[in-house]
């Protein structure tokens, strides 16, 4: 028997076996490239007050995670993937323009030591980095996260009395109109500016397979429901399911922020869920809490429940249920 020689190598590896020619870097890059658009809606809206939370946040999530990846002795070339990148742009975008300088820095540090770093890194979190920086903020200097200032295209008020439309409805029951909600003409944190901006740059991911797009039409639909059933009961008391849909960082959260890929679930059934509980969540706290926003509690609260989604509801393994 003549013995036979092969040059191919062959590469033993547990499933699975189907990838893509997109890297997490490519990933991340369109991510902060659509995320232009509600940036370049807060430069507008804001000014210099937006370039300076911007860059300093951005500035400081990088910073921090090269000295954390040093510190660790990693490769400090993952730096550059994006991820951080990312998240330090997220955060400005929850932040009040007002935000000081010194505050901005800590909450991007927090973001990425406590939200990533502390789990092991970039695909080992269980947490949404960003909103764990903002609520670390949130819980650390209340007052400065709270204190809203107008944009420069409204008349100019005292920033201590300025009420975000949320906060307005809830404390006094004044109703703003949709039409600046939407545009983005009204005060609140960099993010909450336009929703319109967010959908465009949102549905360039969801095109590009890069965002679940079960994850933001579940919350959306939720909060329509629920806010819509309680308005038609009662509409002096409740605000229409527009007002809610439109106002505060609902938008943003629910595009940007549940669709991390990391930390939802990786089954339909079980993305399902997790997007109808955020939902929920979110009406319960404004309507029922004591916070005019609850967006972002609800997605941390429900990202604690994606490994136990992920245990119990496990995709469909690929050609399963297929004819033979």
């Amino acid at each position: 028997m003549t013995e036979r020689t092969y040059s191919n190598t062959w590469t033993i590896a547990s499933s699975p076996h189907l990838g893509r020619k997109d890297s997490v870097a490519t990933i991340m890059y369109w991510v902060a490239g659509t995320l232009l658009l509600p940036t370049l809606g807060a430069l507008y809206y804001f000014r210099g007050n937006a370039l300076r939370v911007i860059l300093i946040t951005v500035v400081s999530a990088l910073l921090s995670e090269f000295i954390v990846l040093k510190i660790r002795k990693k490769d400090t070339g993952a730096v550059f993937d994006g991820s951080a990148l990312v998240t330090g742009l997220l955060l400005a975008l929850t932040l009040p323009p007002s935000l000081k300088s010194s505050y901005c820095v800590i909450g991007a540090a927090a973001a990425i030591i406590f939200g990533k770093q502390l789990f092991g890194g970039l695909g080992s979190n269980i947490f949404n980095p960003a909103l764990v920086g903002r609520a670390f903020l949130q819980a650390a200097f209340p007052i400065a996260m709270t204190t809203w200032t107008p944009t420069a295209l409204m008349e100019k008020v005292d920033a201590i009395t300025f009420a975000t439309p949320l906060g307005g409805f809830k404390f006094s029951h004044a109703l703003t109109e949709l039409k600046p909600m939407i545009l983005g003409n009204i005060g609140g944190c960099l993010g909450e500016t336009s929703a319109l901006l967010v959908l465009v740059g949102a549905l360039v991911l969801i095109y590009k397979g890069y965002m679940d797009w079960k994850i933001p039409a579940g919350i959306l639909f939720t909060v329509f429901l629920f806010t819509g059933t309680l308005h038609l009961l009662s509409p002096l008391k409740y605000a229409s399911p527009l007002f809610h849909l439109f106002g505060g960082g609902l938008f943003l959260g629910a595009f940007y922020m549940a669709t991390d890929m990391v930390t939802s679930p990786r089954s339909s059934l079980g993305t399902w869920i997790y997007a109808i509980f955020i939902g929920l969540l979110v009406v319960v706290i404004r309507i029922f809490g004591g916070l005019p926003e609850g967006v972002m509690y609800s997605i941390l609260i429900v990202n604690t429940f994606v490994p136990i989604l992920d245990r119990y509801i496990k995709p469909k393994i690929f050609g399963e249920g297929a004819k033979r």
